[in-house]
Order: C-alpha cells, then sequence, then structure tokens
C-alpha cells in the first residue's frame, strides 16, 4: 500500500505540474491563432490545404470524442465540405496539445512526433476516402442552435481562467489515470507483462484496438497508464492502439453520432476508427 501511495503522488504530482504550465501556455498562445482565417480555409478549393486546416483546427480546439460533436453540426450547418468535416472529427479527440505535450515529456518526443503524423495523416485518408465512398448521404439534416465559438483576446487572466477549465474537465482523468498507473506499478508483476504483452504479441494490437471503444478511456487517463505499461515490458503497438481507439470512439459519443448520421455511417465510422488505431499501432509496432 505504501509503495502505492508513494508511485501515485510522484506520478500526480509530475502531471499536475506539467499540465498546469503547459496548459497555461498554449492558453496564452491561443490569443495569437487566426480562427477566422482557418475558417475560410476549411471552405477552400484547394483540399490540401482544407485537409491541412482541418488538422490545425483540431490540433488548437482540445475537445473530448463527445464535445467534438456541437462542432461538427456546426461545420455541417455552414455547408464545410464533408471530407473535412470527417477529418476534424477523427483528429480532433486524438491530437489534444496539452495531452501531446504532456506525452512528448513523459513518454518521449519520438513517441509524441509520430503518433501526431501518424493520426493526422489517417485522418485526412479516412476523410476523403469516406467521400469518396458516398457516405456523406448518410448524414441527417440537423439543425443545431446556441454554438458559439470562443473569441478572445489576449491576455493573462483569461489564459488562467482557460486553464481551470480545462483542469475541471480533463484533470480528473489525469489522476484516474495516475491511480490506474500506480496500481500496475505496484500490484502487477514485471515478467507477467513482458511474457504476456511483450514485443512478440502482435496480435494484441487489433484486439486492444477494439477493446479501447467499450472501455472509453480518455486520452488524458491513458498517458500515465501507458507509461507504466510500457516500462513494464508491453509492447509500445497494443498500446498506442487502445490509446488511439479509447480518445477516438466511445459509447457515448457513438450514441451522439446516431443523432446525426444513420447507421451506415456510424458504422463506417467506428470502423474506421479501429482501422485507424490497428495501423497507428502496427507502425509502432514496427518502429
Amino acid at each position: 500500500m505504501l509503495e502505492f501511495l508513494k508511485s501515485f503522488l510522484w506520478i500526480a504530482l509530475e502531471l499536475t505540474i506539467l499540465f498546469v504550465a503547459i496548459s497555461f501556455v498554449i492558453s496564452l498562445l491561443q490569443g495569437y491563432i487566426p480562427y477566422e482565417k482557418i475558417e475560410k480555409k476549411l471552405t477552400g478549393r484547394n483540399k490540401f490545404l482544407a485537409s491541412a486546416a482541418a488538422i490545425a483546427f483540431a490540433f488548437i480546439t482540445p475537445f473530448c470524442s463527445c464535445s467534438t460533436i456541437p462542432v461538427v453540426v456546426n461545420m455541417l450547418k455552414n455547408k464545410i465540405p464533408f471530407s473535412i468535416v470527417m477529418i476534424f472529427l477523427f483528429a480532433s479527440p486524438v491530437l489534444d496539445p496539452t495531452i501531446l505535450t504532456i506525452m512528448g515529456v513523459v513518454m518521449g518526443w519520438k513517441v509524441a512526433i509520430i503518433y501526431t503524423l501518424v493520426t493526422a495523416v489517417i485522418s485526412i485518408v479516412i476523410g476523403f476516402s469516406l467521400e469518396r465512398l458516398g457516405y456523406q448521404q448518410y448524414v441527417k439534416n440537423v439543425i443545431m442552435s446556441g454554438f458559439q465559438e470562443k473569441k478572445h483576446k489576449f491576455n493573462w487572466s483569461f489564459a488562467w481562467q482557460e486553464t481551470l477549465g480545462l483542469m475541471k474537465s480533463v484533470y480528473p482523468y489525469l489522476i484516474i489515470g495516475a491511480a490506474i498507473g500506480a496500481g500496475i506499478h505496484g500490484l502487477v508483476p514485471d515478467d507477467l507483462i513482458a511474457k504476456w504483452f511483450g514485443h512478440d504479441t502482435w496480435w494484441l494490437i487489433p484486439i486492444a484496438a477494439i477493446a479501447g471503444i467499450p472501455l472509453y478511456i480518455r486520452l488524458s487517463s491513458m498517458i500515465p497508464i501507458s507509461q507504466i505499461l510500457i516500462l513494464k515490458g508491453m509492447a509500445l503497438g497494443p498500446v498506442m492502439a487502445m490509446m488511439i481507439s479509447s480518445a477516438g470512439a466511445s459509447l457515448p459519443e457513438v450514441i451522439l453520432l446516431k443523432s446525426i448520421f444513420h447507421k451506415q455511417l456510424v458504422i463506417a465510422f467506428i470502423a474506421s476508427v479501429i482501422t485507424m488505431s490497428t495501423i497507428s499501432g502496427f507502425i509502432f509496432y514496427l518502429i
């Protein structure tokens, strides 16, 4: 029990310092982000620039999978191309600047950079593929009101308020992840994880990708858990597969998507997230 408490306090302290510092800096920098220009690029004829703008918009909007839905509805209402909307839908939950920075510090910058590039590229491929396959016909005619994009001027007070707001919504999941990670660190033997979940168990990657969706483990919770699992010998591939699938889709999000998409597109969305997670896992496995 004492070992668990020591491990938990150390992980929680490290994550708290990182989270507060990084969130505050990013909130300050958001005052310089040209949201209006990004929105114009999203509706532009140049598909490459539009997809890049969708990734950029996903990166600067720290939403979980569920809170992405109102933005998606608003984008559809504003006649933004279906492929660009889908790119944002896939990329937004998995490309959180605060969590990515923590990932770089905790798990290494090589992992964070590869993770960012892989998820961004696969999101673009999936978005254009779904449009090419004609899945835009399965979008329901939904009208949403009450959504307003947050606009603010650059100031320290607003940055601190944003940091506190993020702490209320995300920080509890970091603490939960720290507790689970500390439990794994203190209770699960190293040789057990290395034996059953080590580098030779490639088949765990698709299983982890599928298992991540119903688990609904947020990306913020998966960082400390993943760190402990990797330190104990678990292969990076299945860890990243579960991380991406749990962040990219969840049962609450699927239920929300059913209100704006027909079942054909909902099924395609789930299959796409599993595919993204599996491909990403194999890339990390090979690396």
